[in-house]
């Protein structure tokens, strides 16, 4: 009985666990490595073990940084089932089907500039099709049932709160008469986060696997970031400009839904239109509505009251198709225009950002982690001028950082998750960068006298004997 870490350990990407009792062998998630061009190509690179010996995946949820490579693992050679909560392998069936449309797009970008070199075209990781193709091996579950997958394995999914269908997984494993209890966070949601329930507490396990994407900071207050936004919201009525939110599809998106909709009459958001221009994210909000059965209860009566989907905001409306999207080019006040993608990096938001950046009277409001290098991390450092589609535009609109919407428990949240553990079990931190892993790792054993260890990438847990806190 043993574990192994292959993704995800020392860094935030990538989440991939190995868990072998007897002959048993399960993968928990099989997730893209994503960042810089480097770590990319690190996704093509040989397996670190036999795709064709894994006997199933358990997912914890539709992140790409989770889900992202389980198409390649179909292609080589994983005939298995991958269990999923329901709702998460609704948004798979759009996340990777996305991921392999982006992957043949990149493929077709750089075969341009190779064959111009004269040099062997390069193959997209996957394509659409074969994203899709993996959705056949989904086996759904719902929250709070024990079910026995393997021999020596039984799983039971709980809501971890991060996005929908988000799952902390609880796994019994039996082998020649030992018995142990392993609880794995999966990603863990941020407490009175909107629509979903906070994140379940766990009482019992020998073995945590726990993320610690933000254990060295603290997240700000929801009520803090409601009154920001309300306040560039009558900014920008005042402006009579229109305000443009760059906005992630799956999660971000449907939050910042219901807070519009929650706040219509503070805001006075009943003369704004409200736009939803993107695809992706739409596919997804019909998702999230057929699943408001796991909505907390505050959402829930909101979604009752307003009658739900486009009831939520009086004049809401989605943009499928291109000609949609370039209509609202011609609105010049009053639009509140949530388009993708989240860094600025594709998608509608650059036209978006085309018609009214260079305008003074228009807020442009950031509302996620930009990575280094997008267009969305220039813009948060004050950039004068950008470049869209090699013409040079002026930064004129209010360039507006909004903080406390992550998906992720801070510091305090994951601390809390923990002590509801009766024994104080050891614990392994995987899914964060060096220094939020020492940060919490410090916090930990200080204040709960936690045995905490910090995963390292290929190593190899011994299930059966006693774990030694190594850091």
């Amino acid at each position: 009985m043993k574990l192994e870490f292959f993704g995800a350990a020392g860094e935030v990407t990538g989440s991939c666990h190995i868990l072998t009792v007897g002959k048993s062998r399960i993968l928990l998630d099989c997730g893209m490595i994503q960042g810089s061009r480097k770590d990319e190509a690190r996704n093509r690179a040989s397996w670190p073990f036999d795709p064709g010996s894994v006997d199933a995946v358990v997912l914890s949820h539709a992140h790409i940084d989770h889900s992202g490579r389980l198409p390649l693992l179909v292609k080589s050679g994983f005939t298995g089932p991958i269990y999923a909560q329901r709702a998460t392998r609704d948004l798979c069936r759009i996340m990777l089907k996305d991921a392999g449309f982006l992957a043949e797009k990149e493929a077709e970008s750089v075969n341009r500039k190779r064959l111009r070199k004269g040099l062997t075209p390069v193959q997209p990781i996957y394509t659409a099709e074969e994203g899709m193709a993996a959705m056949r091996q989904f086996r759904g579950l719902p929250y709070e049932q024990r079910k026995t997958i393997l021999p020596g394995i039984s799983i039971r999914y709980q809501d971890a709160g991060h996005i929908l269908g988000s799952a902390i997984v609880e796994l019994w494993l039996d082998e020649e008469r030992v018995a142990r209890k392993l609880v794995f966070s999966g990603d863990l949601g941020h407490a009175g986060a909107p629509i979903l329930r906070d994140p379940t507490k766990i009482r019992e396990a020998d073995l945590v696997l726990m993320e610690s994407t933000y254990g060295d900071r603290l997240h700000r207050s929801r009520d803090e970031t409601i009154r920001e936004l309300g306040g560039i919201i009558r900014r920008a009525r005042h402006d009579k400009g229109n305000i443009l939110i760059p906005s992630f599809a799956v999660g971000r998106s449907q939050d910042l839904l219901y807070f519009l909709s929650q706040h219509r009459n503070e805001w006075g958001l009943d003369d704004w239109i409200v736009f939803l221009d993107s695809p992706m994210a739409i596919e997804a909000s019909t998702v999230y509505a057929r699943y408001a059965h796991l909505y907390d209860e505050e959402a829930a009566d909101l979604w009752n009251m307003r009658g739900g989907g486009e009831g939520l905001l009086p004049r809401f409306q989605l943009s499928r198709t291109a000609n949609q999207s370039r209509a609202i080019n011609r609105i010049r006040a009053g639009a509140i225009i949530l388009a993708g993608s989240g860094m600025c990096e594709g998608g509608r938001i650059k036209h978006h950002l085309k018609n009214n950046i260079w305008r003074d009277e228009c807020h442009v409001v950031i509302v996620g982690y930009q990575a280094h290098g997008t267009l969305g991390r220039r813009l948060v450092d004050g950039a004068e001028r950008i470049k869209l589609w090699g013409e040079t535009v002026r930064v004129a609109a209010n360039i507006h950082t909004v903080g406390g919407l992550s998906a992720h428990a801070d510091q305090e949240g994951l601390v809390q998750w923990y002590r509801g553990f009766e024994h104080r079990p050891p614990l392994f931190l995987v899914h964060g960068e060096e220094t939020a892993q020492f940060a919490l790792r410090d916090r930990l054993k200080a204040q709960l006298g936690a045995p905490v260890n910090i995963a390292s990438p290929g190593q190899t847990v011994d299930l059966i004997r006693p774990i030694r806190v190594t850091a």
